[in-house]
């Protein structure tokens, strides 16, 4: 049993008394475009169920082509096709299922009777008058229709319910392909499923070979960081090496350059350094005995001065021969003494070779 509301009296209160003549032809468009709006209600009903929102006008109107663009329809299979055309382009939920749900929904609610029909125009009569532009056709149908609807024979209905039962509607009526897009939708699964489970395959096999890989690299780096060891020891010990060397050949060219007094007082050449050379335990003293070229040079200039002053007097000539025997071989400061046997460093000592210039003065005064 169908109840209306306090509002809905309140609603139906508000509508004026009218009187519909209408011949054969244009009841049966009203029947049909009855159809098409409660259509268009109960596939508002089954998505949202009942919530109404800011789309629930515009998807009555929108999937009604009696509402959207005055249409009149001939026959009942007319008014399923645009239906379920409409509902499979412009809603949000596109679906030949919800197009199924709202026919099966018509039917019930025509078999209920015009209180259910009324009913549910009053509900639609609600909506439009709450959204801006829909408010129009109220006063274009929807008004018209619930006065109308009251004063319908209930036979009509069970007859027009009775017609919609025996209409069938099937995908190949939409017009849309639908079977062959859905085969083509069926063969794409089919080959994404194929290649997820060739990807799937695939990547076990990169991370398989990734695996292998990331051990030989791993065995690889270990051997080339043994080996880059080695050769850091190599270049440690191959640098230490050259530091010794480089500060053997620094300490070379230092006693080099540096000037060296011998024990005649004379001034050594760099022919006679001292060298020393570490090897980080022992240390080896090394001697030249060389004589060198400025020492001859000074020698032979002595020489010439004793031969000239041998040729003065004896007395002069022995002085002379004495002083610079005295110049000669002066007495060994223990400074100068080599040190003990052990061999740290011997410093240059005088040759136990006889002096030339005692000679040439023994002769000289042999002569006198």
């Amino acid at each position: 049993i169908v109840v209306f509301s306090e509002e809905e009296r309140e609603q139906m209160r508000k509508f004026t008394n009218k009187s519909y003549l209408l011949d054969k032809r244009s009841r049966h468009h009203v029947y049909l475009g009855l159809i098409d709006i409660l259509l268009a209600y109960c596939y508002e009903i089954r998505v949202n169920e009942g919530d109404k929102n800011v789309e629930s006008s515009w998807n009555i109107r929108k999937l009604s082509a009696t509402l959207c663009w005055l249409e009149s329809f001939s026959c009942i299979q007319d008014v399923l096709v645009s239906f379920g055309r409409r509902v499979l382009c412009y809603p949000l939920y596109r679906h030949f299922g919800l197009v199924t749900r709202a026919f099966s929904d018509t039917i019930m609610i025509l078999q209920l009777g015009k209180a259910a029909v009324l009913k549910c125009l009053l509900d639609i009569h609600k909506i439009f008058l709450e959204s801006d532009p829909a408010y129009i056709l109220n006063d274009l149908f929807i008004t018209d229709y619930c006065i109308w609807i009251q004063k319908v024979k209930s036979k009509k209905l069970a007859a027009l319910s009775e017609s919609l039962q025996k209409t069938t509607l099937t995908k190949s009526h939409m017009g849309l392909e639908l079977e062959e897009l859905e085969a083509a939708a069926v063969l794409v699964q089919e080959e994404e499923k194929a290649l997820k489970a060739a990807g799937t395959v695939s990547k076990q096999q990169l991370l398989s070979s990734e695996s292998e890989t990331s051990d030989s690299e791993e065995s690889s780096s270990t051997s080339s960081s043994e080996t880059e060891g080695s050769d850091s020891d190599e270049r440690e010990s191959s640098t230490s090496e050259d530091e010794e060397i480089n500060s053997f050949q620094g300490t070379l060219e230092e006693e080099r350059t540096a000037p060296l007094i011998d024990c005649n007082g004379l001034r050594q050449g760099t022919n006679t350094p001292v060298l020393e050379v570490r090897d980080g335990k022992s240390k080896v003293s090394l001697q030249s005995t060389a004589l060198p070229g400025k020492l001859i040079e000074e020698l032979e200039m002595q020489m010439h001065s004793a031969m000239r002053l041998s040729e003065q007097p004896g007395g002069l000539a022995t002085a002379g021969c004495t002083s610079q025997e005295q110049e000669e071989n002066p007495v060994p400061e223990p400074d100068r003494l080599s040190e003990d046997a052990a061999g740290k460093g011997n410093f240059l000592e005088v040759s136990p070779k006889p002096n030339p210039l005692l000679f040439l003065c023994s002769t000289n005064e042999d002569k006198d």
